[in-house]
């Protein structure tokens, strides 16, 4: 697999694929609709394998006519619709239904619109339970019998990181560094392109989503609380060039840390351990249980992966020292709210975007 979504022209993807079959069964007017967009040139954000397969397809499209249900009517105003969202039977578990709504969420960051929405019908319950969980709220049913599911920018639960995603959450009290060596941090964060660097990743399930598991392994207890922002610091590590090559690239918040192992105390068992990494970190099954035996120390963070600078956006690490922002260990720098805000004001983003109100 590619790892990311791309955009692709409607006319690029092949109506009589198979994968489109459910779409035709639950819409009928779908062929006639998808032919019309691909007469006008749409594009559409597709994930496809390294044969060319379609494996998700997702449309999104601003409108601003009212939202028409069975017991009232959502008046008119600009949101952002995600007209077709559509996986692929065959790659359950590889977490391209939370891949495919991060981009979603992403876009509509970026957008002048409040709302995002899009339509659900009741047997597709895998669908809704992910749009919850992210923050979007049944609002009823249209006469064609779909749950209408919605998220609003100005009634985000900021309690919850994944139900206000993509914004942080307000009112952190500090934030800090995770510190990533190059080859896990282009597998596990594929958003985060650099100039002049191959960033080819691997068959990883980790990839697709915007769930992360990192694991950790530091000589003392982390400093990190769940619901803190951290700076995703990529460590370069060829022979020369570090202070320049070394980046911060992402920006991420920490939703879970659990001890596995201290001071070669083991806190929680192989099993359990397996289990909390499924699916979500770039290391094998074999590479795990390694770990598990060897390290003395292993923590492993879940974090929500809010966004990316981008190529020609990233931070290096010689521009972070000149600003007093990185001074140690990384694992060790504690960052106030107003360094962390100026990191992310160094990798050109417009703080005020970025955080729920």
């Amino acid at each position: 697999m590619s790892g990311k979504f791309s955009r692709i022209p409607f006319s690029s993807c092949n109506l009589s694929d198979s994968f489109f079959d459910s779409l035709k069964a639950d819409y009928p007017e779908f062929s006639d609709w998808f032919l019309r967009k691909s007469r006008s040139g749409e594009v559409a954000y597709v994930f496809q394998n390294e044969r060319s397969a379609i494996l998700a397809f997702m449309y999104l499209k601003k409108e601003t006519e009212a939202i028409q249900l069975c017991s009232k009517i959502r008046p008119s105003r600009t949101r952002l619709k995600i007209g077709t969202l559509k996986l692929s039977d065959s790659i359950q578990g590889q977490r391209l239904g939370e891949g495919a709504l991060g981009n979603a969420l992403w876009r509509w960051q970026q957008s002048s619109a409040n709302e995002i929405y899009l339509t659900i019908f009741p047997h597709h319950t895998v669908l809704m339970d992910l749009v919850t969980k992210f923050g979007f709220a049944n609002i009823g049913k249209n006469e064609r019998g779909e749950y209408i599911f919605l998220k609003d920018k100005s009634k985000l639960q900021l309690e919850d990181p994944f139900k206000s995603f993509p914004y942080l959450l307000p009112n952190f009290s500090k934030a800090g560094y995770l510190p990533v060596y190059d080859d896990y941090h282009d597998k596990l964060f594929p958003y985060s392109e650099l100039y002049r660097t191959n960033q080819e990743t691997e068959e990883v399930v980790a990839a697709n989503g915007i769930t992360k598991i990192f694991l950790a392994f530091p000589p003392s207890a982390l400093h990190h609380k769940v619901g803190e922002p951290v700076i995703i610091y990529r460590i370069y590590t060829g022979a020369t060039g570090k202070t320049y090559k070394s980046v911060a690239t992402s920006y991420c918040t920490l939703t879970r840390i659990v001890p596995i192992i201290s001071h070669r105390s083991k806190q929680v068992s192989q099993d359990d351990f397996l289990n909390l990494t499924r699916n979500k970190t770039v290391f094998s099954q074999q590479e795990l249980q390694d770990l598990y035996r060897q390290k003395a120390n292993l923590t492993l963070i879940e974090m929500v992966y809010n966004g990316f600078f981008g190529k020609g956006h990233n931070v290096n690490h010689k521009a972070l020292s000149e600003a007093g922002l990185f001074s140690g260990h990384p694992y060790n720098i504690e960052l106030t709210p107003n360094e962390f805000l100026t990191i992310l004001q160094m990798g050109d983003k417009n703080v005020s975007d970025l955080i729920a109100n």
